[in-house]
């Protein structure tokens, strides 16, 4: 990898819709790959743009596929299947209703093949997210108003597996939801607004555990660290990242205000866990290192001549022109961390060089 891509210099590709939905292709394990949907006021005009780095070059070259059925406000890529993606969309046909679909991407540029469109109207009209099953692609999970739809999109079409419904007053929903890498792919989380509960898709309805009231305003994402267990992270619309350890809800391990505004996005580096990136309406990614809670922290807590690492932000990326909603590591290049702004734009950052050195030594 070309050594001048750094958190100061960062590769720029602009997109020429307004996009706020980004993800890594996590199938692409030899080249740094991520995935972009916009959200063009002519809804018709709606695309994916596939960006791949080229090393040689130190170049971002695009594939672009059109999307016409609607505005995207989130998509997904699948583990294991290059070729396959979803999106939950306004529907152009059902009054910009929230609908989703699975997709597959053609080799070149032109229209995404639609394989399934969910039938996700008999549970609300808001799809939030449709997100992939962490090990098998005929499974996946759908967060929809105040319900959980598992899907079965095997060779003999779609299937409901199981739902769950969150109650309460006041007709509360959910703002996101993924699946659990800790619990054997068994439990689905969710965040409804200061909330957080993980729900055993087993039993449908038996909520596993909970974190109730962790942020005084909206939580807005959520992730799990990969290396440790019980270890989770969210942030939201009071400006916080807390870190918790889930066998303990009542307190956070760490809570930070690093944002001056609210926090969008939040992602665990997926090898290195003592690095999180965080995205903000305040316009900035940072990256910030955690090492007293992660897992080298454990690894290295017998060896007395080990320093202890300061927590504190290795990188602050500041050449973004407007809120930024999504942050994603590289599946690829685990040190580099892709952001995309709301006016179109994705820069590609790497961690600092000392930063690298510090943690691979």
């Amino acid at each position: 990898m070309p050594n001048n891509i750094t958190s100061n210099n960062p590769l720029i590709y602009g997109v020429e819709f307004q996009a706020r939905s980004l993800c890594s292709l996590h199938a692409y394990k030899d080249q740094d790959c991520f995935l972009i949907g916009t959200q063009s006021l002519i809804t018709s005009y709606n695309q994916v743009h596939l960006v791949k780095l080229q090393e040689e070059t130190n170049t971002l070259c695009p594939q672009i596929y059109e999307h016409s059925c609607g505005e995207i406000w989130s998509l997904a890529s699948s583990p294991t299947d290059k070729s396959l993606i979803t999106t939950c969309y306004a529907s152009i046909e059902r009054d910009c209703e929230k609908c989703t679909a699975l997709w597959r991407l053609p080799e070149d540029d032109g229209h995404l093949e639609n394989v399934i469109t969910f039938p996700s109207e008999k549970y609300g009209t808001d799809v939030k997210v449709t997100t992939f099953h962490p090990t098998n692609d005929a499974y996946m999970c759908s967060v929809i108003d105040n319900n959980i739809v598992m899907w079965d999109v095997g060779e003999s079409g779609v299937k409901i597996v199981c739902t769950a419904v969150l109650d309460g007053k006041g007709q509360p929903r959910f703002t996101t939801g993924k699946w659990n890498p800790q619990s054997a792919n068994l439990q689905f989380v969710t965040a409804d607004d200061c909330n957080i509960k993980a729900w055993d898709l087993r039993t449908q309805t038996k909520i596993a555990w909970s974190l109730d009231g962790v942020h005084t305003q909206i939580i807005r994402d959520f992730d799990f660290n990969p290396n440790r267990q019980y270890y989770m992270a969210t942030c939201g619309d009071d400006g916080y990242s807390k870190f918790w350890d889930i066998r303990n809800p009542k307190q956070p391990l760490i809570s930070r205000a690093d944002h001056s505004h609210w926090i969008w996005s939040l992602r665990y580096n997926p090898v290195h866990d003592e690095l999180i990136g965080t995205a903000s309406s305040d316009g900035q990614v940072l990256i910030t290192c955690l090492a007293g809670i992660s897992s080298s922290a454990v690894e290295n807590e017998d060896i007395k001549t080990k320093s202890p690492i300061e927590d504190k932000i290795v990188a602050t990326c500041d050449q973004h022109e407007d809120s930024v909603y999504c942050v994603e590591w590289s599946s690829a290049d685990s040190w580099i961390l892709a952001s995309l702004s709301y006016d179109g734009r994705l820069l590609l950052n790497k961690v600092p060089k000392d930063e690298q050195l510090r943690i691979l030594l």
